[in-house]
């Protein structure tokens, strides 16, 4: 069983002189909400549409995504 997309998006936080991804990953950790546990491209792309005001383009989630996928394989 592969880890969740919010545990890998974790290992990605910087807190300074973060790019996109890990600006990304240091905003979704304070997001209470976030579907911690899945592991589904579109549940939580859906979620970051209907919620994640911090996030400023799905074309960021898009290569979290695949770095989830490279460090999964």
């Amino acid at each position: 069983m592969r880890d969740s997309f919010y545990r890998f998006l974790m290992t990605q936080r910087k807190p300074t002189n973060a790019d996109e991804v890990e600006q990304f990953a240091n905003n979704a950790f304070l997001d209470s909400s976030f579907p911690k546990q899945s592991t589904d491209f579109d549940e939580i792309s859906k979620y970051l549409e209907e919620n994640a005001e911090y996030l400023p383009s799905m074309t960021i989630f898009d290569s979290a995504w695949q770095r989830y996928l490279d460090a999964m394989n």
